[in-house]
């Protein structure tokens, strides 16, 4: 069953979303995939979001850039939890994602969207595993398998770049 949907403004920013679908991957989490731009085909975007909450989608992540009103759009027409990406390319920004970022995490009152770094869509893909995670216990228990492989990771470097002369 596909859990999360995976909405991009362009097709430029495919390439960018493309570190969240490695993470729900390697967890296992299905996902579905979307390029849809908030301000041309408002009405689609519309009737996708609506479509991916009946087919029981449990949470939204969106990649944008520029003005990135993707993320805020779909959080405006569902109650569930939107994480929204920033996203610049040197193709079409000047601003270094900048503007993205806060078009982003400068919600109104009452239309929140969790936010992530600037092209960091890795991380929101892992935010996302952290939310479903308290709902099932079978990703909690990869998640904290994850985190301890991690912590290894870190501590077997620390290992092998710290030395005495």
């Amino acid at each position: 069953m596909k859990k999360i949907a995976i909405f991009c403004g362009s097709i430029s920013d495919k390439l960018i979303m493309q570190s969240a679908v490695e993470i729900l991957n390697q967890f296992n989490i299905g996902y579905k995939s979307y390029i849809i731009s908030a301000h041309r085909l408002p009405d689609i975007l519309s009737k996708t979001i609506k479509k991916s909450m009946e087919e029981g989608i449990e949470l939204i992540i969106a990649g944008a850039g520029l003005s990135a009103h993707l993320p805020g759009f779909i959080a405006s027409k569902t109650i569930l939890p939107v994480i929204g990406v920033p996203i610049y390319n040197k193709k079409n920004g000047l601003l270094g994602g900048i503007d993205a970022l806060f078009s982003i995490v400068q919600m109104p009152k009452n239309v929140p969207v969790a936010t992530v770094g600037i092209n960091n869509s890795y991380n929101a893909g892992l935010l996302a595993i952290h939310i479903l995670s308290i709902k099932y216990k079978d990703i909690r228990k990869l998640l904290i398998k994850f985190r301890i492989n991690e912590k290894e990771k870190l501590e077997s470097e620390i290992d092998k770049n710290n030395y005495e002369e």
